[in-house]
């Protein structure tokens, strides 16, 4: 039978052994093997909104005078109150019609399309850098339609979907989409939005 000393030296060994492993499971543990982690451009993709309306060959038009007693914008805080607009040409002229009747799907699409290029260019107006926005909040867009015509969303998405090519997330915004019997000189379109800015 081991002595008392011989059981108490076993014991010893046993503890200085676990505190051995139990330690070395600890370095392993605080020294994982590193990543590369992406560099800052890779993680954060850089917001310019100018540089995107170049690269998509969109050059801004002179913000249209409005044609009553209003103004193109109102800011309020942090939040940039857009008028309506519609599809000016660059010749002047409108893009007019009603959808469901004398204008195809594609054709109010683009109508919207143009709507939002000239939102952009009274929104830079307003705030002076694009790169200034922080979000599109809201969009309101207003359809010529015939009674029977319900693709609304279809023809407003031309605005919506040059918001999110320009702004990124920041373009995704809440929105609503609905018909009217008839809209000011006819045009195809009229469309408001809500911006927060810096």
């Amino acid at each position: 039978m081991k002595s008392f000393h011989q059981q108490l030296r076993i014991m010893n060994k046993k503890l200085i052994f676990g505190f051995l492993f139990f330690n070395l499971i600890l370095l392993s543990c605080s020294n994982p093997v590193q990543k590369e982690s992406p560099s800052n451009s890779e993680a954060k993709e850089v917001f310019d909104p100018e540089a995107k309306l170049k690269e998509l060959g969109i050059d801004l038009p002179s913000p249209a005078a409005p044609v009553a007693n209003f103004v193109n914008a109102v800011k309020v805080d942090n939040l940039l109150f857009l008028s309506g607009n519609g599809p000016l040409k660059s010749d002047g002229k409108f893009i007019t019609g009603k959808l469901g009747e004398n204008l195809t799907i594609e054709e109010g699409y683009e109508a919207a399309r143009l709507t939002g290029i000239n939102q952009i260019a009274i929104l830079k107006s307003a705030i002076g850098d694009l790169s200034k926005v922080k979000r599109i909040v809201k969009v309101l867009g207003m359809v010529n339609a015939s009674s029977d015509f319900n693709d609304h969303p279809k023809v407003i998405n031309g605005y919506s979907d040059l918001m999110v090519e320009v702004f990124g997330d920041r373009g995704k915004h809440a929105r609503a989409a609905v018909g009217m019997a008839s809209l000011p000189f006819n045009i195809a379109v009229e469309i408001e939005m809500i911006v927060e800015v810096e």
